[in-house]
């Protein structure tokens, strides 16, 4: 039944593409329980992470299905998909060297260009 781990937790197949792939392990988790945006969270931690860095991000927030894959989407990282987790959902990204820089207080709209 492909497709059905990724509706079951509440992300679209065609969002997190690779979702049926093996998910590698973690080189840091950022924790966004009772966040209603863990997108904020996640750019305070990665900040001085290194590429192809693999984090995995709890998020409670219903729209982070949604809103993960379109952050790495603007951004450049990838979206690895959900991972399977016995008590919370959790989701793996995959950091990538040349992603495009957003606001600190706004990461959802490119960062000013430098003068």
């Amino acid at each position: 039944m492909e497709g059905e781990l990724p509706r079951r937790l509440g992300v679209s197949p065609r969002a997190c593409r690779e979702a049926a792939a093996p998910v590698p392990a973690t080189d840091l988790t950022v924790d966004g329980t009772g966040l209603l945006c863990v997108v904020l969270r996640l750019c305070d931690h990665i900040q001085d992470a290194q590429p192809v860095h693999v984090v995995h991000v709890i998020a409670t927030d219903p729209a982070a299905p949604l809103d993960l894959p379109a952050w790495c989407h603007t951004t450049g990282h990838t979206c690895l998909g959900p991972v399977l987790a016995d008590d919370q959902p959790v989701y793996a990204l995959r950091l990538t060297a040349d992603a495009r820089r957003t606001r600190a207080d706004a990461p959802w709209h490119p960062a000013a260009a430098d003068h």
